[in-house]
């Protein structure tokens, strides 16, 4: 069963939304409720969300930056937007960010029940195409040390390329792969002996000393260049790796210090 999670500001909506839907019927066994992006990204963190019904226009957070931004947290979620005919273009343009359906108001009860079984078949793809994924990665690492070769290195290769985005999680990583995140999560330690959070940041700060050496960029322009929104974690990470701050490794370098 699927989890979902309806983000409106309209409590109206939302509580509609539960009373008429036939959520048992399209495979649905727990309905979360938002009234806002943030709050629907809170709520994220703490629950397994599997599908998201959202109000395109909602206050504190526009439905653009929401879908963004959930799928950078978990590429496997489905999203389907709900807008009226005034943001058809925004909803176009939101399809275009990975949002996987949507609907023009005013919407009936049928309608909704039918987008949300289109967003129920799309995760049951996704979901299949996963598993098997799964099971072909399986029969190959049987081979032999060279399929484990074969993943690490793809897994090292799209590291370095989203080594300055600072929202790569191991869900956006999974997506590409075609894996599901709990085996990936297993497949990253067994091929890099770390998790992936520490793996990542790892390659981030060594990244951080060739930039301290090689160039005069200030602290927090390096940190943003490695993908680490916060100046002051940035430094925080690199003292307690290589027990100096930025500034002092790259005077004890030789090099003016960076602010």
């Amino acid at each position: 069963m699927y989890s979902l999670l309806v983000v409106d500001d309209e409590n109206i909506i939302r509580r509609g939304i539960r009373a008429l839907v036939d959520f048992p019927g399209l495979g649905i066994g727990a309905c979360f409720e938002a009234s806002n992006g943030e709050e629907a990204l809170k709520l994220m963190e703490s629950q397994r969300i599997d599908l998201i019904l959202a109000d395109i226009n909602m206050p504190r957070m526009n439905g653009l930056e929401f879908c963004r931004r959930a799928k950078a947290r978990d590429p496997s979620v489905k999203i389907a937007m709900i807008t009226g005919y005034d943001y058809l273009d925004y909803a176009i343009r939101a399809i275009q960010l990975g949002v996987d359906d949507y609907a023009l108001k005013p919407l009936s009860r049928q309608d909704v029940q039918a987008l949300l079984f289109r967003l129920v078949k799309k995760k049951e793809e996704a979901d299949r195409f996963a598993a098997v994924r799964q099971v072909v990665d399986k029969l190959a690492g049987s081979a032999g040390d060279g399929a484990d070769a074969g993943a690490r290195a793809r897994i090292a290769g799209l590291l370095e390329e989203h080594l300055a985005d600072a929202s790569f999680s191991l869900g956006a990583l999974a997506a590409q792969l075609g894996y599901s995140v709990s085996y990936l999560s297993t497949l990253f330690k067994k091929l890099f002996g770390e998790n992936f959070r520490d793996h990542l940041l790892g390659l981030r700060l060594e990244q951080a000393k060739l930039l301290l050496l090689s160039t005069q960029m200030k602290n927090y322009e390096i940190a943003a260049a490695v993908g680490i929104e916060d100046p002051n974690y940035f430094s925080v990470c690199f003292r307690r790796r290589y027990k100096k701050t930025p500034s002092e490794f790259r005077s004890e370098a030789g090099h003016e210090t960076g602010l």
